[in-house]
């Protein structure tokens, strides 16, 4: 389909102009399966006319990490290649942009081992920190970008009941309404949709919210914000001052809970694939910031697994909010895909907090963060708490409480 449709070609440039805002002379390194050579053809094309320097392609194959995590031996799944993580410090310091296509499979690792999957997953992500490339990423050090193409597995996932010629067909169709890339001026509708996104940001700024409560079905949680927190949404900064746009689709603006905040229960709302593995029906309890208490109906080993990743996996870094009709919820369609499932609802997020989301946090040590109120952490997961059952409230320090969502949707307008 790419090549034919010209919604995809506007795809690929929104993706390369608005969302890593590629600069004259910049290096762009894209990570994606292969299945989506010919997408990442489209985004080279468009890199290089906009000025790349290079586009540096990393093309993979999913199954082989399944290969390797059911029959490699168990101590090699503790190492990960140092010449990858150098290379993405390189890239990083060099000022490279980054763009992943996250479009895998989401029961990719069904049946295998969570623990050797987890082990596999601690490597690689604690070489990525060590290299300093997640620090990069979450500080906004260096523009980065995720979007997503159809993959058979994903596909099927989604749309089990058409016809496997229809399958990735729907999900392009998906994709691209989510993506705004049908119109006559995709560039143009993503800067007016940014624009809105940082006006509700900011009237939440201008509320100096305490904390946030998420009432419904099964929920009850109070989540404290860090003192200095600060609301962003779709558009970030480099400290060059380039804009570009972490998650296309993006429909939220989201902040830093404190670390040591969060109490209550909480139940799921959508599935959510946690390391190859859907995790269904979550429900957690909270107490001093920490999960103490985790069920799921499917995939428990799994979020078990990951909530032993370290000490801050039990601990909440995001809270993001999102109407449950945001244009990505009105598609009708669970995606198995956070990309897509945390812009049709409001989420939550284990793990790292992203240190943009409180003064001056940008330039923090982790050691400081952790003093501001921040959790760290090798992980990062989201999960949905939002629909049109979901109350949320803001509460100010003096205890006025102010409707924020009322069944899932916006209580007050920009």
């Amino acid at each position: 389909m790419a090549g034919t449709d010209p919604r995809i070609d506007a795809y690929a440039r929104t993706a390369v102009e608005v969302g890593v805002n590629i600069q004259r002379g910049q290096v762009l390194h894209v990570q994606a399966p292969y299945e989506a050579a010919e997408f990442v053809r489209l985004i080279a094309g468009a890199a290089s006319a906009a000025g790349a320097w290079q586009v540096d392609v990393d093309l993979h194959d999913e199954r082989l990490r399944r290969i390797r995590c059911e029959m490699a031996p168990e101590a090699s799944l503790a190492e990960f290649p140092p010449w990858r993580a150098e290379a993405m410090r390189q890239l990083g310091e060099r000022g490279a942009a980054f763009l992943s296509v996250a479009a895998g499979d989401p029961d990719l690792l069904r049946g295998v081992d969570p623990g050797r999957v987890a082990t596999a997953e601690r490597a690689a992500m604690d070489a990525m920190q060590r290299a300093g490339h997640m620090a990069r990423i979450t500080g906004m050090k260096n523009a980065w970008c995720v979007v997503s193409v159809p993959t058979p597995a994903w596909a099927a996932k989604v749309f089990p009941d058409e016809p496997e010629p229809a399958r990735a067909a729907r999900l392009w169709d998906c994709i691209l309404q989510a993506a705004r890339a049908e119109g006559a001026d995709p560039v143009g509708a993503w800067r007016h949709h940014l624009a809105d996104l940082e006006a509700r940001a900011a009237r939440l700024n201008g509320m100096h919210l305490s904390a946030v409560r998420f009432r419904g079905p099964g929920t009850d949680l109070t989540v404290d914000l860090v003192d200095g927190h600060l609301w962003a949404s779709g558009p970030a900064h480099t400290p060059q001052g380039v804009a570009f746009v972490p998650n296309m689709p993006t429909e939220e603006v989201f902040t830093a809970p404190a670390r040591t905040g969060a109490r209550g229960t909480v139940r799921s709302t959508r599935p959510v694939p946690v390391r190859g593995v859907i995790v269904r029906d979550m429900e957690l309890t909270f107490a001093g910031g920490r999960v103490v208490a985790a069920a799921a109906a499917t995939g428990e080993e799994a979020l078990t697994a990951l909530l032993r990743t370290d000490e801050g996996a039990t601990r909440l870094g995001e809270l993001a909010l999102a109407p449950e009709d945001s244009p990505v919820a009105r598609l009708g369609a669970l995606f198995y895909n956070p990309l897509y499932d945390e812009n049709a609802a409001c989420h939550l997020a284990f793990g790292r907090a992203y240190p943009v989301c409180v003064e001056g946090g940008a330039d923090l040590a982790e050691d400081a963060l952790v003093e501001r109120g921040l959790n760290v952490s090798l992980v990062h997961l989201d999960f949905m708490v939002g629909s049109a059952q979901v109350d949320v409230d803001g509460v100010n320090a003096g205890g006025a409480v102010t409707p924020i969502m009322r069944g899932g949707r916006w209580a007050f307008a920009v």
